[in-house]
C-alpha cells in the first residue's frame, strides 16, 4: 500500500495544476453566466414600486398587471404571480408569490455551488500539489548526487505554485459568490416587501372595487 502512494505522490503536482486550471475555466465561466443573469434582472425597485402603487391606488387591475409584465426582473415577475391570484384572497397572494421566489431563487442560484466549492476547496487542492512537489523533490535529492540541494530548492519552489494558484483561484470565487448571494438576498427582501404591499391592498377599502376589476380583467382574458 505505501508503494502505491509513493508512486502516485513522485508523479508530482502536474496533475494538480492541470485540475486547477479546468477549475479556474469553469468557474470563470459561471461567474459570466451569473453577471449576464443578474444584470439582465437589474430593476430601479423604488421606481418599479411606486408605479405598482399608483396602480393599486387607481383599482386598475389590467394596468397593474401589463405594469409589472413590461419589465425584465425577478421582483416584477412575482409581483405579476400576485396579481393572478388577488381575487383568491391575502393567503393565496402570498404563497403564490412566495412559491413563485422559490422558483426564481432556483433559478438564480444555479451553479453558485461551484463558486462555493472553489471558494472553499481551492486552497487545500492547491496545498496538496505543494506537498506532492515536495515529496518529489526529496525523493530527487536522493538521485541527484552533488547537486542534491539544488534539485530540491528547485522542486519546492515549483512545487509552491501550485498553493499560489489554489489561493488564486479561490480569492474571487469567494468574492463572487459573495456578492451575488447578496444580490439575490436583496432581491428576496424586495418581494417581501411586495407581498406585504399586496397585503395592504387587499385589506384596503377600495378592496371589493379592485378585486371586482381583477376578476373582470381575467375573466375577459380568458375568454379570448
Amino acid at each position: 500500500m505505501n508503494e502505491i502512494f509513493k508512486k502516485a505522490a513522485l508523479v508530482g503536482d502536474t496533475w494538480v495544476l492541470w485540475l486547477l486550471l479546468a477549475a479556474s475555466v469553469l468557474s470563470v465561466a459561471v461567474m459570466l453566466d451569473r453577471w449576464r443573469l443578474f444584470r439582465q434582472n437589474r430593476i430601479d425597485f423604488a421606481g418599479f414600486l411606486g408605479g405598482l402603487k399608483e396602480k393599486l391606488e387607481q383599482g386598475k387591475a389590467d394596468a397593474a398587471l401589463a405594469y409589472c409584465t413590461g419589465f425584465a426582473a425577478m421582483e416584477n415577475r412575482i409581483a405579476a404571480e400576485g396579481l393572478r391570484n388577488f381575487t383568491k384572497g391575502a393567503h393565496s397572494v402570498e404563497e403564490a408569490m412566495k412559491s413563485a421566489l422559490v422558483i426564481e431563487r432556483g433559478i438564480f442560484e444555479k451553479n453558485l455551488i461551484v463558486l462555493s466549492t472553489m471558494g472553499n476547496n481551492a486552497p487545500f487542492i492547491g496545498l496538496l500539489g505543494t506537498v506532492l512537489g515536495v515529496i518529489k523533490a526529496f525523493s530527487d535529492l536522493g538521485t541527484a548526487g552533488s547537486a542534491g540541494v539544488s534539485v530540491v530548492m528547485t522542486g519546492i519552489s515549483a512545487a509552491l505554485i501550485a498553493t499560489a494558484f489554489g489561493i488564486l483561484l479561490a480569492i474571487p470565487a469567494v468574492i463572487a459568490n459573495n456578492y451575488f448571494q447578496t444580490r439575490l438576498k436583496r432581491m428576496a427582501a424586495n418581494t417581501q416587501s411586495l407581498i406585504h404591499l399586496m397585503q395592504v391592498y387587499l385589506r384596503a377599502d377600495n378592496k371589493a372595487d379592485f378585486s371586482s376589476s381583477v376578476g373582470t380583467t381575467f375573466g375577459a382574458e380568458h375568454a379570448r
